[in-house]
């Protein structure tokens, strides 16, 4: 297949209804993807890969309560101006910077169905085209650009394409799980089955499924007719095992393609669990210009003298 063969994808959907229960209190008013990681909104650490990843259409599934997000990549004015009277161009350039990055759509999800419900609701605006899905709570390193490579991968093969991390055996019952088969390119499988939160024992692999996906615009039709899965929803993952299911050993073609992944080895920060969101604070302030050698000679000192 050539690239050629496939159209360009200029769209990405980043589901974003969820209530944030692991964060409460904080979540009971602010919505989880605007807490701060070091000084931005976990979301637009997201919607800044999108958009380097070339994807400058983007689709916001929300629900109530989530109205900050739309404050937050709109603009502010009054804010604007009163900096600009004091001089501050730094920040008025930060503050500006959140409402020029992208085009940006919202849709409620209204139900909380699940992820792959919340994905069925950008069917209207992506219509029938190939798509990014990417989740808030996963912060990609932009020095491992995973998702322009899924990208590449989605173009020249066809299909969707899943990001895969390998992990500790222990740690698959929190994921979905991939099985595999190797393809000539040592980043790339060919999905032959997936699994949602598996026992270790049943697990097919220790390739976690972490959150981003190339999906092919087939996917709408799958999940108009997937029944609910684990926990009472409609799950992605259940979706795109029809999917691997049906393109199993044939050569790719028909509807919807084959399912890829992308073997991710780079760097990562999970944002969902309070313990890694306050890792990747850490990791990220260490490795700031502005931030890092101060924050770094305070953090040895507080590990050697505290702890």
């Amino acid at each position: 297949m050539t690239e050629s063969s496939h159209p360009r994808i200029s769209k990405a959907v980043i589901p974003a209804a969820g209530l944030g229960t692991r964060f409460l209190p904080a979540t009971k008013a602010t919505p989880k993807e605007m807490l701060p990681v070091v000084d931005k909104p976990a979301i637009q650490y997201v919607v800044e890969e999108a958009v380097s990843a070339g994807l400058d259409d983007v689709l916001m599934i929300t629900g109530r309560n989530k109205r900050p997000l739309e404050d937050h990549f709109d603009r502010n004015y009054e804010l604007e101006s009163a900096l600009q009277k004091k001089g501050d161009g730094d920040r008025l350039a930060k503050v500006q910077e959140s409402s020029d990055l992208a085009t940006m759509h919202y849709v409620r999800q209204g139900d909380p169905k699940g992820l792959g419900h919340a994905i069925l609701c950008a069917a209207p605006h992506v219509g029938h085209e190939p798509f990014a899905v990417l989740l808030g709570d996963d912060l990609i390193d932009p020095r491992d650009p995973l998702l322009a490579r899924m990208i590449e991968v989605q173009e020249q093969r066809g299909g969707s394409v899943i990001a895969l991390m390998e992990v500790d055996p222990a740690q698959i019952h929190l994921y979905g799980c991939a099985a595999v088969e190797p393809t000539e390119d040592s980043d790339v499988v060919e999905v032959t089955g997936l699994v949602e939160k598996p026992d270790a024992a049943d697990a097919p692999s220790n390739y976690a499924i972490i959150g981003r996906y190339v999906l092919d615009p087939y996917i709408f039709d799958i999940l108009r007719k997937t029944e609910p899965g684990r926990g009472g929803e409609i799950q992605i993952t259940d979706a795109l095992q029809k999917l691997a299911e049906e393109h199993r050993g044939t050569d790719g073609g028909g509807a919807g393609g084959p399912v890829h992944g992308v073997v991710f080895k780079g760097r990562r920060y999970d944002t969902g669990d309070r313990g890694d969101y306050l890792r990747a604070i850490v990791r990220l302030a260490c490795e700031r210009e502005d931030l890092g050698p101060d924050f770094r000679t305070w953090l040895r000192s507080y590990v050697t003298e505290e702890m």
